[in-house]
């Protein structure tokens, strides 16, 4: 199996370059990428980046905190685009599980993207809340895991266990520190990765043998201490 790349990005004028790219197969972004971009208005530029985006997938986040006001985000969120995946969060700021919206949402054939996902108990909790047609990302958060010493490769390996029985259910490798990790998303069995475009780049130039990156690091040393006129 294939694992397809999106692109973790809100900047228009880089969704337009990696939106060409053969090897980005949707998109992804959050209200912080989207602040981030200089974002003031939140509909009109997620419809930005829709027209742009207009063939491939696309996942825009919620940012209400309590269900009902959720709930109505994702509904005029959905209408938007054809091709929109609503991110709702696994739970609400307040640590409550949000099973009730994705409930709702699923029920209406809303297609979801379930994110800040950290644990297999948590895809589990999800996937007793949604149906086996309509289409459901869940987003594990691997490099967050990581950065607090937590090793997330487990996480994954029971997720995608547990989703076997759900065809219309994708797991992804959400927040990537290096470009090594869509290697182990790969060998992991993820059908998704979301990279920022920087390491997305990197991926691009996959390939170097050992050698080539040994004379490219020792030129890179010369090449400074020269500039540095260093002298010892």
């Amino acid at each position: 199996m294939k694992t397809k790349i999106f692109c973790d990005i809100a900047e228009l004028d880089k969704i337009r370059i990696f939106n060409k790219k053969k090897i980005v197969k949707g998109f992804t972004t959050n209200p912080s990428l989207m602040r981030k971009a200089g974002a003031r208005d939140y509909r009109s530029y997620s419809k930005k980046i829709l027209k742009i985006c207009n063939n491939k997938p696309v996942s825009l986040e919620v940012f209400a905190d309590e269900h009902n006001e959720m709930k109505k985000q994702a509904m005029q969120i959905n209408t938007w685009a054809k091709n929109v995946y609503v991110k709702i969060p696994v739970i609400n700021s307040k640590g409550k599980f949000m099973g009730k919206v994705i409930q709702d949402l699923n029920n209406q054939n809303i297609k979801l993207n379930i994110t800040a996902v950290y644990s297999a108990n948590q895809t589990k909790k999800i996937l007793n809340k949604i149906n086996k047609k309509t289409k459901v990302i869940i987003s594990i958060f691997a490099g967050r895991a990581a950065d607090t010493g937590k090793d997330p490769v487990p996480e994954f390996k029971k997720s995608i266990f547990l989703a076997k029985k759900f065809k219309n259910v994708e797991i992804l490798w959400a927040s990537v520190r290096e470009p090594y990790n869509y290697i182990q998303a790969k060998q992991l069995g993820c059908h998704i990765i979301t990279i920022p475009p920087s390491t997305i780049e990197k991926i691009e130039n996959f390939g170097k043998s050992f050698d080539q990156l040994t004379k490219e690091t020792v030129k890179a040393f010369l090449v400074d201490s020269n500039k540095s006129n260093f002298n010892i």
